[in-house]
């Protein structure tokens, strides 16, 4: 593939047609510098009036819920769906956070748990592939992780590159370098050479030769990624699942990471697949308001099944 080039700020970025993604990333820049309670009641708002427009993600929320705890009890499915709302407003300003934060900031509001689990792999010379899971503060856990021990992570090139820009910054803060999400060798170097890879294996990245279906939750078809098992058996890392996790509304947060997955099913994929989504399940459950449950995460189907989505 085209070798990945890091972005930099052009002069054309000032042209009017970017002016918008400028205006988002200064306000983004101010508010982040807000005490953490006025951050969190503006996300919280944020995140309603949003769902108040866009009522076709609140119905992804509550069908994806339904869709993976069907003997959940109604009370406790519409307290998860209202907190999840107040999240997802409040991801912009964690996104925030992560990106324009001083390191002192976020030692202050980040807690870890699990690090010598890294530590082990990384004396052993072992090769680390994270498992993370797209919850609303993600950001906020790469930047907190990065600052334990740097990594590589892994992201998709934004189409404006205006944007993209602020993204590559903001993630490589505490990064060693990025991957294109696409450029598999490059990962796979970076594995067989001991770094600790970022990724990401619990969305529905469609139909194709790296996909199979696997359970999740209460969903025994899920369009699950196969990429999981091709980094560990072609590099011998070792899988290590991780959660970003807010305790509260004051701004204390957990990085909890479990312990690696040392029961890997290697060279079959269909049970890794298996295998990952139950690490997946753990994490979402640490914190499952927290998950960004407005992404149909179902929406491949096998070949003649209908859509669980209306």
């Amino acid at each position: 593939m085209k070798k990945f080039t890091a972005p930099t700020f052009k002069k054309e970025f000032l042209h009017p047609k970017y002016w918008p993604v400028l205006l988002l990333m200064g306000v983004m820049y101010l508010i982040s510098w807000l005490p953490y309670f006025i951050q969190f009641r503006l996300g919280q708002g944020v995140g309603r009036l949003a769902m108040h427009f866009m009522k076709s993600r609140r119905q992804t929320v509550e069908r994806n819920l339904e869709l993976c705890f069907p003997n959940m009890e109604e009370p406790e499915r519409q307290a998860i769906i209202k907190q999840n709302i107040d999240n997802t407003g409040l991801a912009l300003f964690e996104t925030g956070m992560a990106w324009f934060w001083p390191n002192l900031r976020v030692e202050r509001h980040v807690t870890v748990e699990g690090i010598e689990h890294v530590t082990k792999l990384q004396e052993q010379g072992k090769g680390i592939l994270l498992i993370a899971v797209h919850s609303m503060n993600l950001e906020l856990g790469a930047r907190a992780f990065g600052m334990q021990t740097p990594g590589v992570g892994v992201y998709r090139p934004n189409n404006n590159p205006c944007f993209d820009y602020f993204q590559f910054k903001g993630r490589i803060r505490s990064n060693k370098h990025m991957r294109d999400r696409k450029d598999l060798k490059g990962m796979f170097r970076d594995l067989k050479q001991g770094e600790m890879l970022w990724y990401a294996p619990d969305h529905d990245y469609g139909r194709g030769r790296n996909s199979t279906f696997a359970p999740l939750f209460a969903v025994e078809k899920a369009c699950t990624t196969t990429g999981t098992s091709l980094l560990v058996d072609s590099t011998g890392a070792v899988p290590l699942p991780f959660a970003m996790i807010r305790n509260s509304d004051s701004g204390q947060y957990t990085l909890k990471i479990f312990p690696p997955l040392e029961e890997f099913p290697h060279k079959d994929s269909d049970a890794a697949a298996a295998y990952v989504n139950k690490a997946v399940e753990r994490s979402i459950l640490a914190a499952p308001s927290q998950y960004m449950w407005l992404h149909r995460r179902f929406k491949t189907r096998p070949e003649g099944e209908p859509s669980l989505y209306k």
